[in-house]
């Protein structure tokens, strides 16, 4: 049986309430990675597959325990080129470098503006350099979410299709092919799913604000951790720039009773499926919608969704055209609620190849079209938790019930953390200590085989200056006797001159006579 390790606080078949999910972040702060998480786990998913989650862990120390106990590393990540993310993506750089196994990143992109200044270059470069060629060493393509990741790591010295591909996020590809969204017939009756970010533009929360007095049947779907501890235990507050967002539990969201957060994706599945229509500013708080044919519009205001609304069609405004919209009536007259189905089967298609070309053993082989999955069956024999209802609606003595439970749970989530600090310093004090050792044999090595070298190059030096001495010797006897036969010459010279002097003296003398 071949055993997969996936970047993920949990399984789809791991049942936590919302007690357990108030001690310990298992979704990585935002619920959203739920989504694409459980796209993973559900097409990857068969009975010869042993599959388990890693935690959120980037620890490099934890190498050797993951190459002993699995076969293949699948790291689905979301925005992780960003530049609070610098430290855990150096963390993965030296754990999959320390791997021996392969690992595939099915989908990572790039957080910046909506209109990203690439040639300017990030804080960050050096580090998704590193990260990229780690990967590359154990895969044959890493996945991208859109065009202005790719563009950037192009800028970066990789090629496209070879080194990287655009796949989308896996999030759409959750239940298969194709995409089948409803007709929509919008009116005050209707119920609808709001969803919005503390990072939300100041416009966006005001239409969403101004929509909900007409249509009374809403739900806030918040994804961040902060927001769900708002939520289950009426505080702290939160940060937020924009005006109107919901930060504590006197807004009417909260007031009202209307907020929902979902601690596992079967039911946040059920949830949507049964609201009318879904309008905001996070991602997967619309693609959830999408994939489960629920119409909805994503107000796109940075490079992340651009790029993933571009490449997934999915229906969306720019924050330039929702300024001239006075009415959610003018907004659905700019969009094609259906858009995302157009382009579904060939991202799918380029998906599938995508986890072809890495090896991957998924679902789909036999059959591209399949609509059930093995981890349907086990996912339905569940009862899942519901979001919690928030502490607002409860009666005086459930609130104070709820205080207590949240009270004792932040003492023992902090004592959790104080622990979990605690063994992750021994751990790297005990890797440091291992790494010290092993550095120091290896220089002991490196000093003995210098000192051969060493030696061999001192008998050579002395056999060179012995050779040297000697000729040394010879050249002097070579001089000496240069010097011999220079005498020689020069005495033999003189004769011949003083011989040659005499006959002509004594030739001068005969004519003369004569």
């Amino acid at each position: 049986m071949k055993r997969v390790l996936i970047r993920s606080g949990m399984r789809p078949t791991d049942i936590y309430t919302a007690e357990d999910i108030y001690l310990k972040d298992r979704t990585g702060f935002n619920n959203g990675n739920l989504a694409y998480q459980y796209s993973i786990y559900r097409t990857l998913w068969n009975e010869d597959v042993e599959i388990d989650a890693d935690g959120l862990s980037s620890n490099p120390n934890l190498a050797e325990s993951i190459n002993e106990n699995y076969d293949l590393y699948v790291v689905p990540l979301a925005d992780a080129f960003r530049d609070d993310f610098r430290q855990t993506l150096r963390n993965y750089t030296e754990l999959i470098r320390r791997l021996k196994i392969p690992v595939i990143v099915t989908g990572v992109g790039l957080r910046a503006n909506y209109e990203p200044q690439l040639e300017e270059g990030f804080s960050f470069d050096e580090d998704v350099t590193n990260f990229v060629k780690a990967v590359l060493e154990k895969s044959a393509q890493i996945g991208v979410r859109g065009q202005i990741t790719a563009d950037y790591l192009k800028k970066l010295g990789f090629n496209e299709d070879v080194d990287y591909r655009v796949i989308g996020c896996p999030s759409l590809y959750t239940f298969g092919r194709e995409l089948k969204i409803r007709d929509l017939q919008l009116t005050e009756q209707s119920s609808i799913a709001i969803n919005a970010s503390p990072t939300s533009s100041d416009m966006a929360i005001q239409f969403l604000n101004n929509m909900i007095e007409t249509h009374k049947d809403y739900h806030f779907i918040p994804q961040h951790l902060d927001e769900f501890h708002l939520m289950f235990a009426g505080g702290p507050d939160i940060s937020s720039d924009t005006t109107g967002y919901p930060t504590s539990i006197e807004h009417k969201f909260y007031q009202e009773g209307r907020v929902k957060y979902f601690t596992n994706m079967p039911s946040w599945y059920d949830f949507v499926k049964e609201i009318d229509f879904s309008i905001g500013s996070r991602l997967h708080g619309n693609v959830i919608p999408t994939i489960v044919g629920t119409p909805n519009i994503s107000f796109v205001q940075d490079a992340r969704m651009r790029e993933l609304a571009a490449y997934h069609g999915l229906t969306h405004i720019t924050m330039d055209e929702l300024k001239n919209a006075r009415s959610i009536e003018d907004v659905l007259n700019k969009v094609d609620l259906k858009s995302a189905e157009k382009v579904q089967t060939r991202n799918f298609d380029n998906y599938l190849d995508f986890l072809d070309t890495n090896g991957l053993e998924h679902i789909y082989k036999a059959n591209r079209n399949r609509k059930t999955a093995p981890l349907d069956t086990l996912v339905q024999a569940i009862d899942f938790p519901q979001s919690p209802c928030p502490i607002t609606t409860l009666d005086s003595k459930k609130m104070l019930a709820r205080i207590q439970v949240s009270t004792n749970l932040l003492e023992e989530r902090q004592d959790f953390k104080l622990r979990y600090h605690v063994n992750r310093v021994k751990s790297q004090l005990a890797h440091l200590k291992t790494s010290s050792a092993q550095e120091q044999a290896e220089l002991k090595k490196h000093i003995e085989t210098h000192k051969e070298v060493n030696k061999k190059i001192e008998t050579e030096l002395i056999k060179t200056e012995s050779r040297l001495q000697l000729s040394i010797a010879e050249n002097r006897k070579i001089n000496t006797k240069i010097k011999h036969y220079k005498g020689t010459l020069n005495r033999k010279s003189v004769k011949a001159t003083l011989k040659i002097a005499d006959a002509l003296a004594s030739l001068k003398n005969k004519v003369a006579r004569g």
